[in-house]
């Protein structure tokens, strides 16, 4: 318990790292390139996924796993289901309850993030 405890702290601290990669590479295409929110939310997301896989993998999880391609392609897919569900939150937020959009991508974010944990700690980090 303790374990999972502090590899979730871990998984955390990393998260917290992704959320300023996904926030500025956000901002960036949202406000300055004047592409759509929700393609700028995406690319925010899947910059940061990627950045996040490797310090998940030799920190948080200290995965020892040799099919490194394998182990990328399924925390991606882990993070595209979270990108679904990232967005989807997002979209509800602003839509149905008239949320700011930063307001509701950090509510979409703290979901988001208990559904990437759990998946990746009993699915791509498991073995």
């Amino acid at each position: 318990m303790m374990q999972s405890l502090f590899t979730f702290l871990k998984f955390a601290l990393v998260g917290l790292g992704g959320v300023v990669i996904d926030f500025s590479i956000t901002w960036l295409i949202k406000e300055k390139i004047k592409w759509s929110p929700y393609i700028a939310n995406a690319s925010g997301f899947l910059v940061a996924a990627s950045v996040n896989w490797y310090l998940n993998r030799i920190w948080s999880f200290e995965s020892q796993n040799q099919d490194i391609l394998m182990e990328y392609s399924n925390f991606i897919g882990v993070a595209l289901l979270g990108l679904l569900i990232n967005t989807s939150i997002l979209f509800l937020s602003i839509k149905r309850l008239n949320l700011n959009f930063y307001l509701a991508k950090t509510l979409a974010i703290g979901i988001t993030t208990i559904w990437n944990f759990l998946a990746n700690y009993f699915y791509t980090f498991s073995g």
